[in-house]
């Protein structure tokens, strides 16, 4: 029997402990499930063990051709991706009943990466004088097949760096009415998206700015000067739920790689996962004050005004408060990850909005007059 320790790496674990870009480890699949052997780093020498009750899998990597597998055992939440074909194959050979579905569909979603990556090279191969005159950059397939291909653990990662030293530096509100309120919000929001692959942060930080934003990896900032200005919770949603979904849809990691240049967007694209995990070091000051362009603001729109409804929370609240603060600051209000609301927007959220099912709002259970009064707002005004 070969000795475990002698043998390569074949696979990459990721946890709260290992390094952005993974920890590499030996998997072996067994009866019961699969042994992770760590033979480097910090871990270097350890095993954990998973039985395949506790574990959830699905397709992921830069290509999608790798198996991705998730549990939470007593060393914490873990993220492997398999992507030796041996390993692979002998997982689906030992896996349980339960298994079959998921194994199912990751194997589809395999299928169509590669049919995807058959297009992309077939493009690429009837578009070198294009490359050469930078017209592949602007194509919205390149960037989103490079963007496809981060796993989410690396943007969470990335998120978190960018979070945590705008954080240090800002008055952090950590209890009080506010922060219930916003946590309430925040919790009737994300049980309704569907398949959620990140755990949503968001921190309410006192400032007199009328404004959120949201960063890579499902990380909120709230800040109490959009809170004072609100006449309500549900148009306090309706902005969260705009920043939710530029999460959803990666809006960040995909103006990131537009940033990074057309070299950097075939290297992701092409599976260089050394390099991408160098440049993503370099980015976390620009997050603070990446811009989002005019389609992923009305995407961020509409799916925002669709989690709401889902969530039977008022979506008129998101086209009032826009509203307002566009009629009163005549455009002034600055939003870091929002531009200030136009009228064309607003009336395409109106058309949008009488077009969904009738639906009756459930209130939020705070008042949200001693949510304002608490933060110093001024009272709610009457209708």
């Amino acid at each position: 029997m070969t000795n475990p320790m002698s043998a390569e790496p074949n696979a990459l674990c990721f946890g709260q402990e290992f390094p952005s870009s993974g920890e590499p480890c030996l998997v072996q699949v067994e009866d019961h499930g699969i042994t992770v052997i760590f033979q480097s780093g910090a871990a270097e020498g350890r095993s954990e063990s998973a039985s395949f009750s506790a574990l959830t899998v699905a397709a992921g990597g830069f290509d999608h051709d790798q198996l991705v597998v998730r549990w939470a055992g007593a060393a914490g939440e873990r993220t492997l991706y398999l992507r030796h074909p041996d390993v692979i194959r002998a997982f689906r050979q030992a896996a349980p009943d339960q298994l079959r579905a998921p194994l199912d569909r990751a194997a589809e979603h395999v299928r169509q990466a590669r049919h995807r990556r058959r297009t992309v090279w077939s493009m690429i191969g009837g578009g070198v004088l294009a490359l050469s005159l930078g017209l592949w950059f602007g194509s919205d397939l390149l960037v989103e097949m490079a963007v496809d291909r981060i796993p989410v653990e690396w943007e969470e990662k990335l998120g978190e760096s960018a979070y945590k030293d705008f954080l240090a530096h800002q008055d952090v509100m950590k209890e009080g009415l506010a922060v219930s309120a916003v946590e309430e919000i925040t919790h009737r929001l994300v049980e309704q998206i569907p398949n959620n692959p990140y755990k949503f942060q968001v921190t309410v930080v006192k400032s007199d700015v009328v404004n959120a934003f949201a960063l890579p990896g499902g990380y909120i900032v709230v800040f109490t000067g959009l809170m004072k200005k609100a006449d309500n919770g549900e148009e306090v949603a309706g902005v969260m739920g705009h920043e939710l979904n530029h999460v959803l849809q990666r809006h960040g990691l995909e103006r990131i790689v537009k940033q990074l240049g057309l070299v950097a967007v075939l290297s992701i694209v092409l599976g260089d996962h050394q390099g991408l995990a160098g440049m993503m070091k370099q980015l976390g000051v620009e997050l603070l004050t990446l811009k989002f362009g005019r389609e992923q603001e009305t995407e961020a729109d509409l799916t925002g005004l669709q989690l709401l409804h889902r969530a039977k929370i008022d979506p008129s609240g998101m086209i009032r408060f826009f509203e307002q603060l566009s009629e009163k600051d005549e455009g002034r209000t600055e939003w870091l990850s929002t531009h200030p609301m136009s009228g064309a927007r607003a009336e395409r959220l109106k058309a949008e909005l009488a077009a969904m099912p009738k639906m009756i709002p459930a209130p939020f259970s705070f008042d949200w007059t001693k949510v304002r009064g608490a933060l110093g707002g001024e009272p709610v005004a009457k209708p």
